[in-house]
C-alpha cells in the first residue's frame, strides 16, 4: 500500500497536534539542535576514525522515515551496521511484536556500532534533521515506510506530532520496549500530556538514561 493511500484516513483523524504549531517548542528545537551539532562536530573525527578502522563503507547511514502526517524524510545517523544490512534483514529474526523490527543480538551491527548505539552517539547526526524542521527533540519514534504501510487508523494517530530524537519510549523503555502497541500507547500518552515543561523533563531524563546506558542495544 502506498503512503498516499492514507490521505482519506488522515483527514478523518484529529487535526495536527498543538505542539507542531508551538513557537516555543520550535525555539527549543533550534537551540538544542545547534548545541547538539556543536558536540557532534567535536566528536566527529574520533567517530569517523573508529568507523573506518572497524569496517569499510560510508560514515553516515540514511534511510527514508515517516514524519508528521506520513510525510517522508531522510533520517541521518552514524553507520552502526554493515553496509548491506537491509539486504540481510530477512536473515535476522524479529524479536519484537507488531510493526517494528528489533533483535537483541543483531549480527549486522558492527563492533563500533555496538558502542555507538549503547551511548546513542549514532543518533547525533539527527540534530541536523531537527534543525531542518523534519524532526523535534521530543516526539514519536520515527517509523520506516514499510512499517507505516501496515498501520491501522489507530496507529496513524502517533504521527500527529513530529518524530523526535527522544520521547516516552526512550525514557521509560528505550530498546527494552518490544511491543509496538506499547510504543503507540506511549506516543499517544505523550500527546495528551504535552507541554513545554514536559518536553524539558523528558530531555533531562533522556540525558540521564543515556549516561547510565540503560536499555540500549
Amino acid at each position: 500500500m502506498r503512503l498516499s493511500s492514507y490521505s482519506p484516513v488522515l483527514r478523518e483523524l484529529s487535526s495536527v497536534h498543538r505542539s507542531v504549531r508551538s513557537k516555543r517548542k520550535r525555539f527549543i528545537d533550534i537551540v538544542g539542535a545547534l548545541l547538539g551539532l556543536s558536540v557532534t562536530t567535536v566528536l566527529l573525527l574520533p567517530i569517523v576514525v573508529a568507523i573506518k578502522c572497524d569496517t569499510r563503507g560510508p560514515i553516515f547511514y540514511t534511510q527514508r522515515r515517516c514524519g508528521l502526517r506520513t510525510r517522508s524524510f531522510r533520517i541521518l545517523k552514524f553507520r552502526s551496521m554493515v553496509t548491506n544490512a537491509e539486504r540481510l534483514k530477512h536473515l535476522v529474526e524479529n524479536e519484537a511484536a507488531g510493526h517494528i523490527f528489533k533483535n537483541r543480538n543483531d549480527p549486522r551491527i558492527t563492533r563500533v556500532g555496538q558502542f555507538l548505539r549503547k551511548t546513542s552517539l549514532d543518533e547525533f547526526p539527527q540534530f541536523l534533521n531537527v534543525l531542518k524542521g523534519e524532526m523535534s527533540l521530543v516526539g514519536t519514534r520515527p517509523p520506516t515506510l514499510d512499517e507505516v504501510e501496515k498501520y491501522s487508523a489507530y496507529h496513524l494517530q502517533r504521527l500527529n506530532v513530529k518524530p523526535g530524537m527522544t520521547g516516552e519510549w526512550q525514557v521509560y523503555g528505550r530498546s527494552n520496549v518490544e511491543d509496538f502497541d506499547k510504543i503507540v500507547q506511549m506516543d499517544l500518552n505523550y500527546q495528551r500530556k504535552w507541554s513545554i515543561f514536559y518536553d524539558l523533563s523528558l530531555i533531562l531524563k533522556t540525558i540521564m538514561v543515556v549516561f547510565n546506558k540503560q536499555g540500549a542495544y
